[in-house]
């Protein structure tokens, strides 16, 4: 019979607990890549599921995901102006945070250029893709909206007529789906007690100006929103999203836009590392350090654990050599037992972790490739967590069977 085995079962209680501390461990380990994974997958969701071939965003800046990025709505003309472009249209992205009856409700808000976009290429699980230019929202299904609520947004009401699985931005927060303008109210909503002290102050500055005095109908014209008067701009936008046409060359289009002065092109690629190595790269850092820190703790706790267990079998291990046992007998039976803890422990920690993952705050994506080297570093732990173990085992003497 296997002396590992026969000595597992002798001590069955103790290794299941150490296996199942260990298996835990694991599962922690195991998360952090799947965290990392999923932050990264969920930075470059929109880029990917977007596919534009160019990001125009304000001068120095890194685009709307990563800082503040606002660029005048004409731009979208401009660029469609330039040789090779097939398409623009307009991106405006923003997040915000409102109350939905007791719950807090946090939703990161995307324009989509109506009439071109009306979100066909979101990944709709129920209803479908918005039909007219105002009052119709498409949301993840993360948010807890049902289909054909009402959500009171600013000053409107909007109506879900879709639901998306999986479109959360790179803060987590899950997605939803309006058009440009509806966006635009719902950003630069204000308090009507705002837009009445607005207007007056606007009044009270008139009254003393010599333009307002000579031509008195001008102040009538302040009554207005501030939207209204002609003399302000619209709205400025985040970026604008720019499709080339087939066989014209990316590069090109791109150095002739990031010519203007005023502004600066991405390339879809460009725009993913931008967000990789920026939003998510202290993230990364910081768990990958974590992670590190629990293997070593592992390794530790399995040293500490295959030790205790050695430090108990002393007087069998003696008599084993007493009798004429080879080291490799004994040797054997250390490495086989650390073997069998690490293995039982990854078995628990994927085990464990497929049923918990899902209803972690934040995506976990476990990839094959991170899961054959979490096996590889789990066989490598427990060879070298039985040094310790076999390093005791090969100082007891065969006389030390005889001392009782």
């Amino acid at each position: 019979m296997n002396l590992a085995v026969r000595d597992i079962r002798h001590n069955l209680g103790r290794f299941a607990l150490t296996t199942l501390g260990i298996g835990m461990l694991l599962m922690i380990v195991m998360g952090m890549a799947g965290i990392y994974r999923g932050l990264i997958e969920d930075a470059t969701l929109l880029v990917d599921r977007i596919g534009a071939d160019l990001w125009i965003v304000q001068r120095d800046t890194r685009g709307p995901f990563a800082e503040l990025s606002r660029v005048p709505d004409n731009l979208v003309y401009r660029a469609l102006a330039v040789p090779g472009v097939e398409s623009s249209r307009e991106f405006v992205l923003h997040t915000i945070q409102r109350q939905r009856g007791r719950e807090r409700l946090r939703m990161t808000v995307l324009g989509l250029s109506w009439p071109s976009d009306k979100g066909a290429w979101l990944p709709l699980v129920a209803g479908r893709p918005l039909q007219q230019n105002h009052f119709e929202l498409i949301a993840d299904r993360s948010l807890g909206l049902r289909l054909g609520e009402q959500l009171r947004l600013g000053k409107e009401s909007y109506e879900v007529v879709g639901l998306t699985q999986g479109m959360v931005s790179s803060g987590g927060d899950g997605m939803a789906f309006v058009t440009v303008p509806d966006s635009q109210a719902i950003q630069f909503d204000r308090a009507g007690e705002a837009i009445r002290l607005e207007r007056a102050g606007r009044e009270r500055r008139a009254a003393t100006h010599e333009s307002f005095i000579k031509q008195p109908t001008l102040s009538e014209q302040l009554a207005g929103p501030t939207s209204e008067l002609p003399a302000v701009a619209p709205p400025d936008i985040s970026a604008v999203l720019v499709q080339v046409a087939p066989g014209a060359s990316v590069d090109r289009v791109a150095e002739i836009i990031g010519s203007w002065d005023d502004v600066t092109v991405h390339t879809r690629q460009q725009q993913k590392d931008l967000l990789v190595q920026g939003m998510v790269d202290k993230a990364r850092r910081q768990l990958g350090m974590f992670r590190a820190l629990l293997t070593i703790i592992a390794a530790i706790i399995m040293a500490l654990i295959l030790y205790t267990l050695t430090l108990d079998k002393i007087h069998s291990i003696a008599l084993l050599k007493l009798i004429g046992a080879p080291n490799r007998v004994i040797l054997g039976l250390i490495l086989q037992q650390a073997l069998v803890l690490g293995a039982l422990g990854y078995a628990i920690a994927y085990a464990a972790g497929s049923k918990l993952f899902p209803f972690f705050p934040r995506r976990v994506v476990l990839t094959d490739a991170d899961l054959v080297q979490l096996a590889v570093v789990v066989v490598v732990i427990s060879v070298l967590a039985s040094l310790l173990g076999i390093w005791r085992a090969m100082r007891v003497q065969p006389n030390e069977a005889l001392m009782g």
